[in-house]
């Protein structure tokens, strides 16, 4: 899903991150992996086109205007791409959504994803990683004033006594095409977690000082 008209990193799926194009990382981490039959992009933008084919993925058509807009849904994108491959190409047991703004997630990690996806039933799958901050210590504002955002806060209990929270990260979701057709949801029915506790593979990059850590990423390591 590579939409052309960020707002607020302009073109950032194709912005050179490390070597390379930001989306094609995602590329790479889904290439080579027998069980997925293609990796098809979905855009709006000629330019995004380009470098995806470039890249070794499927860019078939450009996305309709009407599904690139700044409201539209990510999930009316991916059900249109979805009907497209399976009129033409067959059915296939699962839509796996790489976004590409999550580019250090890794091949093992996807890897992992598929086999908990057909060890479970074909249960929805779903990335997370630990909260950043947890719930039961955020704040809301009422009245000017500070209160709680749950009804039983976690303020004056340490953090290593409150029960594990974890938050999507938004670099793996895989869903039966049946169950998102049905739900209109990547959080629909049962869902397995992919626990991802890496904080480079949980970056999501979508504002410039995201980006920017992520160049921090790449000059400090040799592993990714």
């Amino acid at each position: 899903m590579a939409r052309g008209g960020s707002k607020r990193l302009p073109g950032k799926n194709i912005r050179i991150l490390g070597d390379k194009p930001l989306i094609v990382w995602s590329i790479d981490a889904a290439k080579d992996i027998p069980e997925i039959c293609d990796i098809l992009i979905s855009t709006d933008d000629k330019d995004i086109a380009t470098v995806c084919e470039a890249a070794g993925a499927y860019v078939p058509w450009l996305r309709p205007s009407h599904l690139a807009t700044d409201t539209s849904s990510s999930v009316d994108s991916a059900l249109h791409a979805l009907d497209w491959y399976e009129e033409k190409k067959g059915k296939v047991d699962g839509l796996l959504l790489l976004q590409p703004t999550s580019p250090f997630r890794t091949k093992k990690t996807v890897l992992r994803g598929i086999e908990l996806f057909r060890n479970n039933s074909l249960k929805t799958v779903v990335g997370i990683s630990p909260a950043h901050t947890h719930p039961m210590w955020t704040l809301k504002m009422e009245d000017g004033l500070l209160v709680p955002f749950m009804s039983k806060s976690g303020f004056g209990i340490r953090s290593q006594d409150l029960p594990p929270a974890f938050e999507v990260n938004g670099s793996f979701y895989l869903i039966r095409p049946t169950l998102l057709r049905e739900r209109r949801s990547f959080m629909a029915g049962e869902v397995v977690p992919l626990l991802i506790e890496s904080p480079q593979e949980a970056l999501d990059i979508d504002t410039d000082w995201d980006f920017r850590v992520g160049e921090i990423i790449v000059e400090g390591s040799n592993e990714i």
